[in-house]
């Protein structure tokens, strides 16, 4: 049997399906292509007054691709509400390589240097996957997914992959598709040329 490894986990990605383990301690790996999937369309990321008010007094700084480890570890932490989680050892480590390579990023919330709140995801051509997120102050993730759809948007990105739908992601303007619908879009988006780094000005 051929290893699985970074590379064969982006291929995964680009026929639409991503992996889970079950639990933290459990050393298996399985795939999942959902009957029906989660996606925010990045031109209607919904931020709410409250939030929007929030983002401009805020003490928080945010970064990228500056603390990538630390963001899927404190992502694999118990945390209230979930205190299992399913990224095991074997995930953290591929994702990390996939970093490496250019194909996974982070975004990171501090508040006083200290890491308060992020995401992670995949990123192929004009697709990123949003694979977790974690927050430790309030609005924390909520500002992380604000800066990173304004950073899809600038780098040419037409397709945010949420894979599932929670309460939290569906007030931010989530909405579930059809696994058909999804392929679809996914085929566009793969043919387009995006870029996580933007150009300095």
């Amino acid at each position: 049997m051929k290893q699985f490894g970074p590379e064969e986990l982006l291929d995964c990605y680009r026929r639409g399906v991503f992996p889970m383990a079950d639990n933290r301690d459990d050393p298996n790996v399985y795939l999942l292509d959902p009957d029906h999937r989660g996606i925010i369309p990045l031109d209607k990321l919904h931020v709410s007054k409250s939030l929007k008010k929030f983002i401009r007094n805020m003490s928080f700084s945010v970064t990228f691709d500056k603390a990538f480890p630390q963001v899927i570890e404190k992502c694999a932490e118990a945390a209230p509400g979930r205190e299992n989680t399913w990224i095991n050892d074997g995930i953290e480590f591929l994702y990390g390589r996939l970093h490496d390579m250019g194909n996974a990023h982070s975004v990171e919330v501090w508040q006083d240097n200290i890491l308060v709140g992020g995401l992670y995801g995949v990123s192929i051509g004009g697709a990123f996957f949003g694979e977790s997120m974690f927050s430790r102050a309030t609005n924390a993730s909520k500002i992380a997914l604000v800066y990173l759809v304004e950073r899809l948007l600038q780098g040419g990105y037409i397709l945010l992959d949420t894979q599932f739908i929670t309460d939290h992601l569906r007030t931010m303007g989530a909405i579930e598709i059809s696994r058909m619908e999804y392929h679809a879009l996914l085929t566009d988006a793969l043919l387009v040329k995006a870029s996580f780094h933007l150009a300095p000005n």
